[in-house]
């Protein structure tokens, strides 16, 4: 019972994996250094996201609806005559970095509406504002692909557990269903055993009576006609004895799968125990990466 509970209690702990929890997505105004020169933009965080997929979102975000090509150098991305009706009705120009930090990915951005003239608090709240949601949108976007991510591969272990865990359901269903049988077919055998021994028996005396009562006999038909009698019944007694050991045989096979059935069994339920508190951990962990999910569309 203790090993039982000790098992128990380490399948939860290794079930388990380190959640990370949702982090916040910033969206500050900064300024920005673009080639030599600083320019009013933001700094945007993007917890958790992966670099390279970021990187071709928000390429492929600003290139969507325009014939214009990001043009890349040193780092820094810049495309002109991006349409963003978030921000502004005419085509805007853009110029971004992304950098890959520890946990997160940062995305600097400036958005010029018209020549030298930038979203910035000189530009007013209305245009301030729709520029941080459309960049906080991009940003949440990212993180939730991420979320999405951590959420399908914690999902399909919890599907690859139950999968197990219906396996030993299964095998456990087989082994009962084998012992049942098992033992009925003992119950059949030992049946027939009782016949074929009370007829063996019979057979055995009816034999050595035919041999005592040709022992008397003269030598003639009459005794050739008894030797032939005693030897249809030794074929009788000897096929008898042969079906009376396959019975045997087959009570003792039967036998030996009803014991390996009945071992088998307390070992699968005890593996379903471990499962079962394995698939309960993975259902915490499922739901809370459901949570962070949630949490983070609320952003």
């Amino acid at each position: 019972m203790k090993r039982t509970i000790i098992i128990t209690c380490l399948a939860i702990m290794f079930a388990t994996p380190v959640l990370k929890s949702q982090k916040p997505i910033k969206v500050l105004e900064d300024s920005v250094q673009i080639g030599n020169w600083l320019y009013p933009g933001f700094n945007v965080t993007i917890p958790e996201a992966d670099y390279d997929n970021t990187l071709k979102n928000w390429v492929k975000l600003q290139e969507t609806g325009t014939k214009s090509k990001m043009q890349t150098e040193n780092g820094e991305m810049t495309i002109f005559g991006a349409n963003v009706r978030e921000i502004s009705p005419t085509p805007v120009n853009i110029y971004s970095r992304l950098v890959n930090e520890d946990s997160v990915s940062r995305l600097l951005a400036c958005i010029e509406i018209k020549k030298d003239q930038y979203v910035e608090p000189a530009a007013g709240d209305i245009q301030l504002t729709s520029a941080r949601n459309f960049l906080k949108e991009f940003a949440k976007s990212q993180y939730i692909e991420v979320i999405k991510g951590q959420l399908d591969a914690e999902e399909k272990i919890l599907r690859d557990l139950n999968r197990e865990l219906s396996s030993l359901q299964s095998s456990k269903a087989r082994s009962q269903k084998t012992a049942k049988n098992k033992r009925g077919t003992v119950n059949n055998e030992q049946e027939k055993l009782q016949v074929r021994h009370n007829e063996l028996s019979m057979l055995s005396s009816e034999i050595i009576n035919k041999n005592n009562e040709m022992m008397n006999m003269p030598v003639g038909a009459g005794r050739d006609a008894m030797a032939s009698q005693i030897k249809e019944l030794e074929k009788r007694r000897k096929k008898l004895q042969k079906e009376i050991s396959k019975s045997e045989n087959r009570i003792n096979k039967a036998r030996s799968a009803i014991n390996q059935a009945d071992r088998s069994i307390p070992r699968n339920e005890n593996e379903q125990d471990v499962l079962k508190s394995k698939i309960d951990a993975q259902q915490a962990v499922v739901q809370s990466y459901i949570d962070k999910l949630n949490n983070v569309k609320l952003y």
